[in-house]
C-alpha cells in the first residue's frame, strides 16, 4: 500500500493513535503499553509531571528511552491565560512548540470553556506554537480554530474518561465536512470499536489515555487499540459499500452461462 502519513503542521505521523500518560499502575506498564501501541507522539500533562524529574522510572524518563514525540497539554487550566503560560512552559522545558490546548469550563463533564479556547488558541498560534485544540463535537467552533491558524482540531467523543465511545457521530461528520485541518477524536474512546468507528467515519487519528491505562490489561487493549485504528482507516480508505434496505444477491445470475 501506498505510504500513508498524517501530517501536523511540520510533523509526520505513520501512526495515528496517540496516547497519554496519566493513570498506568507502574512505569513499567506504562512503557509496555506505549510500544505495544505503535505510537509516536505521546502526551504529557504540563502542570501535573515533575518537568525537572529525568530519572529512568519518571514519565519524562521512560518517554526519553521510547523515542516518543512529546506533545505537552495544558490539562487542568480553566481560562486562557494559565493556558497560555502553561504552553509557554512546556515549550521552554520540552523544547517543542506544539501544543494540545486545552481550557476547561466544567468540572464536572470537563467540557471546553469556548471562549477561553478561542482567546488562547489565538495567542499560541501567533507565538509560533503548533496548536492542536480539544474541543466540543461542534463544526462551527471547529471552522473558527481552524480559520485562527490551528494545525488540527480534536473533538470530544463523551466526556474525559468516560468511555462511552462516540455519541454523536453525525456531529463529528459535521465537523470533518467543516474543516481542511486534520480531525482527531479526543477524549471518551473506551475500547477497539470506538477507535475503528472513529477512523471509518473519516477521522485523521485517536487520541487515547484512560481506555488503555484503565483496562485490566493495558497492554493487549493498547495492541487491540493499534489494530482498531489501523482497520478503520483501512476501512475508510477502501470505501464501504452503500446500506441498502433490501438483500442483494452476492452471486447475481446475471452473467452466468445458461441463465
Amino acid at each position: 500500500m501506498n505510504e500513508d502519513v498524517l501530517e501536523l503542521g511540520t510533523y509526520r505521523f505513520s501512526s495515528r493513535l496517540f496516547a497519554g500518560t496519566g493513570k498506568f499502575s507502574s512505569p513499567e506498564v506504562m512503557r509496555a503499553a506505549l510500544q505495544a501501541s505503535g505510537t509516536e507522539m505521546v502526551t504529557v500533562a504540563i502542570r501535573r509531571v515533575d518537568l525537572a524529574d529525568r530519572s529512568g522510572e519518571s514519565i519524562l524518563g521512560v518517554l526519553a528511552s521510547g523515542g516518543y514525540k512529546l506533545l505537552p497539554n495544558t490539562a487542568g487550566c480553566y481560562n486562557a491565560k494559565d493556558a497560555i503560560l502553561t504552553a509557554q512552559l512546556g515549550r521552554e522545558a520540552l523544547d517543542t512548540s506544539i501544543v494540545k490546548l486545552e481550557v476547561i469550563g466544567d468540572a464536572t463533564t470537563l467540557f471546553p470553556d469556548v471562549e477561553g479556547l478561542l482567546e488562547a488558541a489565538r495567542v499560541l498560534v501567533k507565538d509560533g506554537f503548533t496548536v492542536l485544540p480539544y474541543t466540543n463535537d461542534d463544526p462551527v467552533l471547529a471552522r473558527k480554530l481552524q480559520d485562527i491558524g490551528c494545525a488540527a482540531v480534536m473533538p470530544l467523543a463523551a466526556p474525559i474518561g468516560s468511555g462511552l465511545g462516540i455519541q454523536n457521530a453525525i456531529n463529528i461528520q459535521h465537523v470533518l465536512r467543516a474543516v481542511s485541518v486534520p480531525v482527531i477524536v479526543d477524549a471518551g474512546v473506551g475500547t477497539a470499536s470506538d477507535a475503528a468507528m472513529a477512523m471509518e467515519l473519516g477521522c485523521h487519528g485517536v487520541l487515547m489515555n484512560t481506555g488503555i491505562a484503565g483496562a485490566k490489561d493495558p497492554v493487549r487493549m493498547a495492541v487491540a487499540m493499534r489494530l482498531g485504528v489501523e482497520a478503520g482507516r483501512n476501512a475508510f480508505l477502501a470505501g464501504r459499500i452503500p446500506r441498502k434496505f433490501f438483500a442483494t444477491a452476492s452471486s447475481p445470475l446475471e452473467g452466468v452461462i445458461g441463465s
